[in-house]
């Protein structure tokens, strides 16, 4: 009897001590949990008042130097952060549309964007042009409306003085009815009837 009497009492014993270790284990994991946070916390108040520090000296800095800091942004984005549909090339902003129309209505699309159809007025631009439309047929801001024969840009750049890349053969007035010009197959220029529907080509200036 006193052999099982001694046999419970170990058995507690063992029980008790076991319950002890686990109380010292939780009691260790809750520790290391709360000190986990304290410092989390203690980065992120250090991490805020640098942000803060730094805003602040920002505030402090010349206009002519907070200027450079935006240059940075310009060369990342030169067209603006909320224009990344548009390219930049040799000091002005271009869009491709994704979409096809006619050549009044894609004048006054770009009108709307605060730009206006592309003007090609140089064998650079051609060749940026050229290299971007890949053969597909897009509106230029070129057309004899007004009296045929006598092709104007819509900028007022003079036409007679400055520089065209005709396909052979063009402008040839088919059908008496082809007042208006885009590019097609190799990037070249051609007439066509401004209700023909095509892709277009806005430009602006880059933004200021």
């Amino acid at each position: 009897m006193d052999e099982e009497h001694l046999h419970d009492d170990l058995h507690d014993f063992k029980d008790r001590n076991f319950f002890r270790l686990k109380l010292r284990s939780f009691a260790t994991v809750y520790l290391l949990l709360a000190l986990s946070f304290l410092l989390i916390f203690t980065l992120f108040a250090v991490s805020l008042s640098r942000v803060s520090a730094i805003s602040s000296k920002l505030q402090e800095v010349p206009l002519e130097q907070r200027h450079n800091i935006s240059g940075r942004d310009f060369l990342l984005f030169p067209c603006g952060p909320r224009s990344r549909e548009w390219e930049y090339f040799d000091g002005k902003c271009y869009y491709f549309s994704l979409t096809r129309t006619s050549w009044h209505k894609a004048k006054a699309q770009c009108e709307e964007m605060h730009s206006q159809l592309a003007v090609i007025n140089s064998y650079a631009k051609q060749n940026f042009v050229m290299f971007r439309t890949r053969n597909e047929r897009f509106w230029i801001g070129l057309t004899d409306e007004n009296s045929e024969g006598e092709w104007e840009w819509v900028d007022g750049t003079d036409y007679k003085t400055t520089f065209t890349f005709w396909k052979e053969g063009e402008p040839n007035n088919s059908g008496s009815n082809e007042d208006c010009a885009h590019v097609w197959g190799s990037g070249k220029w051609n007439d066509v009837y401004c209700t023909y529907e095509c892709y277009y080509i806005c430009e602006k200036p880059v933004p200021k």
